[in-house]
């Protein structure tokens, strides 16, 4: 009730968020992320352990801002090692990302160039004048300056990071600027986003996008059930979509196209945070959101051909569960193709994360080698229940093999006791095509203490031909991003897929819309950075050598990749599976 009551107070101030366009010194600069021309994630507020940061608007071919490059390197490198992050922003509707990395290679800078293609942040920074600088104070995240890098014999931004990182008041915070016109349409529209429908437009997108989890009894953490919880929380909306934390989907958009993709379009994204930063208005019209009516079934794939309840498991209210490994009997009496596996948690306040697989009977379940034996079904995490495979594929689960799970649950404070539902659904005869599941780890990693950026890679060469349906990209808490690139036999090079900022709260099984052909002999490369800092604020201790392990105060680099063997079918499957030697 609290944090609603915040947010409902905090509509009073969507309306300064609406006037807050022309930017001044000493007022406040939002959060936001953007991708840099080489696909790294850029974060203001991550930057708060910096004296200074330096934001130059870039507009390809302008003198202005191409000129000012020389300056703007020489300020990065004599005030690097005292503090000072400096970046651009390219907010130009004609450049993109692969020109704005071709501009600054022949210009001679490593400067990274903030991707604004929406142009929300550049909107909200009034940045329509290549080569203009903003230094921002990140203590109170206050515009300090904004004008030229330089006129005349005036060095005005070295003079405000000057300032800046010996504690004294900036002497000159504005400057007249002279560059290259940034055009920004809908700069000049805001008049019309007033007059954005909230219920033919923002209502039917939120239902369609966000209320499958933000309902009564779904994940989210307070529900839109009306015109007026969505104000409330407007401003808070805002920051998601800035920041790119909502929806939960973490691909870069350069890399690939996924079938399960659950981002809003731009166009869906510029209308939101226009109709917010308008003021949230409402039309006349009656409330969508309050006559919204939907069936929520326990099973979102329909009926299902067998369930399993998992052992119930008492969670504690403090301390550390190990990983559960719990084996259900197989009861099911035949041979079946599992064509799609659910998952409904007794307490998802408990339940991290569920992986099913079938298995042989007997061994230990605790073998963390048996997780690359078993046949893996699916999993479940938070946003994701449901594992519906590919068409005309199957796993193959004899009717002698039992069903392990690997579970983790956290405790919260609360003693609680989980039973979990398990739904599985047959093909109706054997599908094509065996499903398989492979796994890219290394379990030697060593993540030194109180560092930003450390990489660690893991590679896999395929022996015979593949077919990739989806990628999983999984480490903990100090994982920062990921990515999956093939180097294919002929000596081509392809990232099928990048997540520039790993969000642990969110797995995503990114399924790929048009399954890719690696041939023999193509290596998958699947690197992690980790984030060992006292600026990840999830970090459990930056002080420490971090090494491989379950808990999530342990660290993993494991990346999980569904495939099939273009020379294998599923009778070849079948014989191997009931041969007494296999």
């Amino acid at each position: 009730m609290k944090l609603i009551q915040v947010a409902l107070g905090a509509a009073l101030a969507v309306g300064a968020i609406g006037n807050a366009l022309a930017l001044s010194p000493g007022e406040t600069v939002d959060n936001f992320r953007l991708l840099d021309q080489r696909g790294d994630s850029h974060e203001l507020y991550y930057l708060s352990d910096m004296k200074a940061v330096v934001l130059m608007v870039q507009q390809n071919g302008c003198k202005e801002s191409s000129g000012s490059i020389v300056r703007l390197n020489e300020l990065r490198d004599q005030y690097k090692a005292r503090g000072v992050e400096v970046l651009m922003l390219n907010s130009s509707l004609k450049d993109d990302r692969a020109s704005i990395a071709a501009e600054t290679q022949k210009l001679g800078t490593t400067i990274p160039v903030l991707d604004d293609e929406l142009q929300l942040i550049g909107e909200s920074l009034d940045a329509t004048r290549a080569g203009e600088v903003l230094v921002i104070n990140p203590v109170g995240w206050k515009l300090e300056y904004r004008g030229p890098v330089a006129s005349g014999k005036s060095n005005y931004a070295a003079d405000a990071v000057e300032s800046l990182t010996t504690g004294q008041p900036v002497k000159t915070a504005k400057a007249a600027a002279k560059g290259c016109s940034v055009r920004m349409p809908e700069y000049d529209a805001r008049r019309a986003h007033e007059k954005i429908s909230y219920s033919k437009t923002i209502a039917p997108m939120l239902e369609d996008k966000c209320v499958t989890c933000h309902r009564t009894g779904g994940i989210g953490p307070w529900q839109m059930t009306s015109y007026d919880m969505v104000k409330g929380f407007s401003p808070m909306i805002r920051e998601v979509l800035r920041t790119e934390r909502m929806p939960p989907w973490h691909a870069d958009p350069h890399y690939g196209a996924f079938r399960n993709d659950r981002s809003l379009s731009n166009e869906q994204v510029k209308t939101l945070v226009h109709w917010i930063e308008a003021g949230s208005p409402k039309d006349k019209a009656d409330d969508p959101l309050l006559a919204f009516k939907k069936d929520w079934p326990q099973w979102a794939h329909g009926t299902p051909d067998a369930i399993i309840e998992i052992p119930a498991f008492n969670v504690p209210a403090t301390g550390t569960v190990a990983y559960q490994n719990p084996v259900v009997k197989n009861t099911i009496g035949r041979d079946v193709w599992i064509r799609a596996v659910d998952f409904t948690p007794g307490d998802r306040t408990v339940v991290h994360h569920i992986l099913a697989y079938g298995t042989k009977p007997g061994g230990n379940p605790n073998d963390p080698q048996r997780a690359l034996k078993d046949s893996f079904l699916g999993g479940y995490v938070p946003g994701q229940a449901v594992n519906v495979y590919p068409t005309d594929t199957g796993v193959f689960i004899p009717k002698d093999n039992d069903f392990r799970f690997q579970i983790h649950y956290t405790a919260t404070g609360k003693a609680s006791t989980d039973v979990t539902h398990v739904a599985l659904y047959f093909t109706d005869a054997a599908p094509k095509y065996p499903l398989k599941n492979v796994v890219l780890l290394n379990p030697r990693l060593k993540i030194p203490p109180n560092t930003k950026d450390h990489l660690e890679t893991t590679t896999r060469t395929f022996d015979r031909d593949v077919l990739v349906y989806a990628l999983t990209a999984h480490s903990h808490y100090r994982g920062r991003a990921s990515k999956f690139v093939a180097y294919y036999p002929d000596g081509r090079e392809e990232t099928l897929l990048s997540v520039p900022k790993y969000d642990f709260n969110w797995q995503t099984a990114y399924e790929l819309k048009e399954p890719k052909v690696l041939p023999k002999g193509t290596k998958l490369v699947y690197t992690t950075i980790y984030d060992n800092s006292v600026q990840n604020k999830a970090n459990p201790d930056p002080n420490i050598e971090v090494h491989w392990g379950e808990q999530t105060w342990e660290e993993m680099i494991y990346g999980n990749v569904r495939i099939r063997y273009l020379d294998e079918t599923t009778e070849t499957v079948k014989a191997a599976a009931n041969d007494p030697a296999h």
